[in-house]
């Protein structure tokens, strides 16, 4: 079933098994798809393809180079500290005292059954499947900027020892079955995300209302709301980060089901101890990529930082991109010219 449009990398696609019994979902759908209009238009992917930056450590470049894996990360182990849990926290509740919502049902009956499902999704989501979810993060990258950010370089691309992987997402095709998610993120304050959210929900209530749908098809509702609210979480972040610009990736285990990426659920030891990581190879994935996905086509550049910015460490990366196989990619080696040394 398509979902929200061709804002992913794969267009985004019912986790709910289509049966005879309901072969009227798709009616269904279409009634609540403009909960999902936000994610759609001129600003975000498909039809926006920018240039996108992975700021990153000289040893990460060299294991994704040398393993064709780039790592996505559990947010709820990230920086943001907010990251996930405002947009959930906040939806459930709001959802949860919302008279709107009890309107839109029109009985108290109809509503009871609306949010006994709402709260079946949100347990399982939050006790089965919220350890499985995660993000590739990207900044937007300026064609002529061949330097890089120096905040991002400060802090992500190891103080300035690191490496910015340059990604053109024009080499990206779309594939309908993935279960991955591409956008932009939005930035705003804490009482502004709570406004939009309101708002979502203010639309969910008209949309329900106007759908007037049968009494057992409200769970099919409720489970579009609560996917609704995890996009949410996810593209929403403190206007305090807005100098990142940062796109995502975004993978939930959920939207999985022909379990083509879960193998790749695993983990990794790093400065925070113990993480769950999803390790997704960049190449061919039946009903998730292109038959000719690779990091040689889609590396537009690799900037290296400022500090590491000398002809010696310049050799040293082209010689590790001779040795792990990619010597296509040395002629897209530059360093960064940025006047900055880390103390």
């Amino acid at each position: 079933m398509k979902r929200s449009g061709d804002h992913a990398i794969l267009v985004i696609k019912s986790t709910k098994k289509k049966t005879v019994a309901d072969m009227d979902d798709q009616l269904i759908w279409n009634a609540l798809l403009p909960l999902f209009e936000d994610f759609n238009g001129p600003h975000t992917f498909p039809q926006k393809r920018p240039l996108l930056a992975h700021y990153t450590s000289i040893a990460t470049l060299e294991r994704i180079m040398a393993t064709n894996e780039v790592w996505f990360s559990n947010p709820l182990f990230m920086n943001d500290v907010e990251e996930l849990r405002f947009g959930m926290m906040q939806g459930f509740q709001k959802f949860s005292s919302d008279s709107r919502i009890s309107e839109a049902c029109g009985s108290k009956e109809r509503a009871s059954k609306l949010i006994q499902s709402f709260n079946f999704y949100f347990e399982s989501f939050s006790n089965e499947h919220a350890l499985d979810v995660y993000v590739f993060c990207l900044s937007e990258h300026d064609g002529q900027n061949t330097d890089g950010l120096l905040s991002m370089w400060r802090g992500y691309g190891g103080n300035g020892n690191g490496a910015a992987i340059v990604f053109d997402t024009g080499k990206i095709n779309v594939s309908p079955a993935s279960p991955l998610i591409f956008s932009r993120v939005e930035y705003s304050s804490a009482a502004e995300r709570i406004e939009a959210l309101d708002k979502v929900l203010d639309n969910f209530s008209r949309l329900l209302k106007a759908a007037n749908l049968p009494d057992d098809k409200l769970q099919f509702a409720a489970w579009l709301l609560l996917d609704r609210l995890k996009m949410f979480a996810l593209f929403t972040k403190d206007r305090g980060f807005g100098e990142e610009q940062e796109w995502r990736i975004a993978y939930f285990k959920d939207r999985d089901t022909r379990k083509s990426l879960e193998p790749m659920c695993h983990y990794a030891i790093g400065d925070r101890g113990l993480e769950p990581k999803l390790k997704l190879k960049v190449a061919p994935i039946e009903g998730v990529t292109a038959d000719d996905l690779s990091l040689s086509k889609l590396i537009h550049q690799i900037i290296l930082g400022p500090t590491v910015s000398h002809p010696l460490a310049k050799s040293t990366v082209l010689r590790m991109l001779e040795k792990v196989g990619k010597p296509e990619l040395k002629e897209r080696v530059s360093a960064s010219r940025i006047p900055f040394r880390a103390t």
